[in-house]
Order: C-alpha cells, then sequence, then structure tokens
C-alpha cells in the first residue's frame, strides 16, 4: 500500500472513529498532497509528486509543527502547543524510521569519499546527493553539519 493510499484509509478511519484531531491533521496532509501534485502537473509532471516528495513534504509538516509548539509554550499557551506535537505525531506516523546519529555520520562518510569531495566547495553535491537517497529518513541539518566536519578535516 502505497503511502497516498494509507493517509486516504486512515482519514476513513479517523472519520468513523470521530478523531478530530487525527483527521484535521490527515486532512491537512491530504491538502499539502494536493498542492504538490497541482504545483508538479506545472512542471509536466502528468502523475503528480512522487513518493520521495511525499515524505520531504512529510518532513517540513513535522517541522512546522514542531516550531510551532515551541512558540506557543513560549507564550504560555499550551493547550495550542500540545495539539501541535499531537499533530506533529500523527504526521511522524507516515515517515519512515529515522536515522540514528551515527547513521547519518556513516552515510556522510560514504558520499563524501564516493564523490570525491576535496572542500566546502562540494557541499551543495554531497548533500544533494544525500537528499536522494535519505528523503524522510535523514535529519539534513545533522548531515550538513557532518559533511561541512568531514569537508574541512578530512582526516
Amino acid at each position: 500500500m502505497s503511502l497516498r493510499e494509507r493517509i486516504t484509509s486512515d482519514l476513513t478511519d479517523a472519520m468513523r472513529a470521530r478523531d478530530a484531531v487525527r483527521l484535521s491533521t490527515l486532512r491537512l496532509i491530504q491538502a499539502a498532497i494536493k498542492d504538490r501534485d497541482i504545483a508538479a502537473r506545472a512542471e509536466d509532471r502528468c502523475k503528480g509528486c512522487g513518493e520521495d516528495e511525499i515524505l520531504a513534504l512529510l518532513q517540513k509538516l513535522v517541522k512546522q509543527r514542531e516550531d510551532s509548539a515551541a512558540v506557543y509554550e513560549t507564550a504560555g499557551r499550551l493547550d495550542l502547543a500540545e495539539r501541535e506535537q499531537r499533530e506533529a505525531e500523527i504526521v511522524r506516523s507516515y515517515l519512515p524510521e529515522p536515522m540514528d546519529d551515527k547513521a547519518i555520520a556513516e552515510a556522510a562518510r560514504e558520499v563524501v569519499e564516493e564523490l570525491d569531495a576535496a572542500g566546502l566547495k562540494d557541499m551543495g553535491r554531497c548533500m544533494g546527493a544525500l537528499k536522494e537517497r535519505y528523503t524522510g529518513r535523514m535529519d539534513f541539518a545533522r548531515a550538513g553539519k557532518e559533511v561541512r566536519t568531514l569537508l574541512q578535516d578530512p582526516a
């Protein structure tokens, strides 16, 4: 079952269960995917966005929810912060298991060696290769720090 089909199925289940938070979150996900599909059609990709793009979109939605929760906590709106955190958990449930720091470091080292990257000028190529291979599984902020460290100090 594809990710798109799983989201649609879970949306129906949330409607039956009358789970308001899950239902609104899944509708938000579907709307975001539909927007991405429309943008893909404008780029002459008839089938819409692919699985990798959906994973990247889900990562972005999780990050937005976490940022919003932090802002709400700072403002003392714990009820809204809690809802944002719950939405982030729902979205995160559709992402593959995230890579730990050790796996990120190993993947970064592999890409740097494979591309024969020599300096910071190769940072973009390395990050592009990592994004192509590990979309939805890797924290690219951590990966960027790791690649930068490897390129500055190739020891």
